[in-house]
């Protein structure tokens, strides 16, 4: 397995431009052999940025992901421009594999304005300076619960780095599912709000649909968990700096019919509010035989 550097995660978002509108993407070779989604989410992201104006940017995306992604094949994003307005742009991008789509998302650009502010407190937490990388995390309990060792393996990349506040091995019961990790580039790079918007939205996959699973280790083994983002939705709030940690404060408020909710909020340091999230995925039991 491939262990992508920063500059590699942002080459693998960075599309290229194949038509006005029409734009090619390369995957990440996931060992669960399916795209992974937060790919998915940078790369249209990539290709809506493209088409707007440089004064507007992102303040908000819906995703369904409708077909999982083959990783041996391009993907090709088409958009649309759905509307250019006085203050705000909004486009439509579809990803297609083997003339089928396989994503669609619909994201809404604005001009800088000013208006009213506030904002949820920002939740006191450990800083991250002390704290363990997920993967040394999981590692102390793999006997325990292998199949979160294996996924947290399965994830690494050495452009980004994450520190769970809690220990994910005591979060044991359903409805008490709140973490908070620390995240952050893990090489300081200059990059504009696009790049950042980009990044964000291909990190902000990890963790959540985490969240809705962690609580039934008990009584399921991981391992046999099949679990597939249905939709994702992110909001972007104030500007930020990824070089530098930010807080993802996760719950899951509901599983059930095979489905569990994650809702993120992203904080920087200083306790500003900077994104908010919303993932739903598909969670089922892998069939034996």
């Amino acid at each position: 397995m491939h262990i992508m550097n920063l500059d590699e995660i942002i080459e693998l978002i960075t599309l290229e431009e194949l038509e006005d509108c029409l734009y090619r993407g390369q995957s990440y070779k996931t060992p669960w052999r399916r795209v992974f989604g937060g790919q998915v989410l940078g790369q249209a992201l990539n290709a809506a940025y493209r088409t707007v104006a440089e004064d507007r940017f992102a303040h908000s995306f819906h995703g369904y992901f409708i077909l999982p992604g083959d990783v041996n094949k391009p993907i090709v994003y088409q958009v649309q421009k759905l509307r250019d307005g006085g203050s705000f742009s909004t486009r439509r991008v579809t990803a297609i594999q083997h003339g089928k789509a396989i994503f669609v998302m619909a994201a809404s650009f604005q001009k800088r304005q000013e208006g009213f502010d506030h904002q949820n407190e920002m939740p006191s937490v450990e800083a991250p300076d002390h704290l363990l990388t997920d993967l040394q995390q999981a590692e102390k309990s793999k006997d325990q619960y292998p199949g979160t060792y294996l996924k947290a393996l399965a994830r690494q990349q050495a452009g980004l780095e994450f520190r769970p506040v809690e220990d994910i091995n005591e979060i044991t019961e359903a409805g008490k599912t709140i973490r908070n990790v620390w995240m952050k580039t893990t090489e300081h790079k200059e990059l504009d709000l696009p790049m950042q918007h980009q990044l964000l939205a291909y990190t902000s996959d990890y963790d959540l649909l985490l969240s809705a699973v962690i609580p039934h280790r008990t009584k399921e083994n991981t391992l046999k968990l099949f679990l597939a983002s249905l939709d994702h939705a992110m909001w972007f709030h104030r500007d930020f700096d990824f070089n530098d940690w930010l807080l993802y404060n996760i719950d899951s408020p509901s599983a059930s019919n095979s489905r569990g909710l994650g809702y993120g909020r992203i904080f920087d340091q200083k306790g500003r509010l900077v994104s908010t999230v919303m993932q739903e995925g598909l969670i089922r039991l892998m069939r034996q035989g």
